[in-house]
């Protein structure tokens, strides 16, 4: 099993462009899965964690609710910002600037092979990271993702996940607003979840921005101890 984890930050990326490229990483994972199979080989499996920050866009998980999307093309281009319909699981969310987005292209056949495990180490991520900003994050039941004062009429979404999985190979992840404009939250249902607020990690600390490559170091420090993982 390879715990190597192959870190790349790709900072400012456009969406399409970033998505493209994790399919080509998960399609060498997959493909060379395939040939081990075929050709009784053992040929080892690459592991990524990419890092990025994209230009104002809305993404719809493959069992979403178009409806939630409030906007039509028109004011989407008044608002700088695309739109696409995506293979990962989840309903409406959305990435821009001052959002910290993490993609993990793992094969989970080098860690474990437990897709509710993996979903529940990455949000545990970033609850173990938001407590070092003195934030009580918390799972809320049967919503995927973190959240602060759950269970509350207060209660408000801090980071999204949605992920796709095949051959226990992974791609897309989880978006921590960190410095997020979350204006631009008022144009959907986020997660297609009426009645529920969005925060940033600057609002919750009452500053105008939190240094994003600090965050980005806790981030990995727990990926790191909660996958047991060795990051290069």
């Amino acid at each position: 099993m390879n715990k190597q984890v192959k870190l790349q930050d790709l900072g400012f990326k456009d969406y399409k462009e970033t998505w493209d490229y994790q399919e080509q990483l998960f399609k060498g994972i997959v493909d060379t899965k395939v040939i081990n199979r075929r050709e009784e080989t053992n040929v080892q499996t690459n592991n990524y964690f990419l890092f990025v920050e994209h230009p104002h866009v809305y993404t719809l998980g493959k069992s979403g609710d178009l409806s939630n999307l409030l906007l039509n093309e028109v004011q989407l281009a008044e608002k700088g910002a695309t739109f696409y319909k995506i293979n990962r699981g989840g309903d409406i969310t959305y990435h821009g600037p001052g959002q910290i987005v993490g993609y993990p292209i793992l094969d989970l056949e080098n860690f474990f092979t437990d897709i509710h495990k993996y979903l529940r180490l990455l949000e545990e991520m970033i609850i173990l990271t938001l407590a070092e900003y003195g934030l009580k994050a918390k799972r809320s039941t049967g919503e995927t993702g973190v959240w602060l004062d759950v269970g509350t009429p207060f209660a408000r979404k801090i980071c999204a996940m949605g992920v796709r999985a095949s051959r226990w190979v992974t791609m897309h992840g989880f978006a921590l607003n960190v410095n997020a404009d979350l204006g631009y939250f008022d144009n959907i249902i986020p997660c297609g979840i009426r009645g529920k607020a969005v925060t940033s990690l600057n609002v919750e600390l009452g500053k105008k921005t939190v240094d994003e490559g600090e965050v980005k170091e806790k981030l990995l420090k727990y990926f790191a101890e909660l996958f047991e993982a060795e990051l290069d």
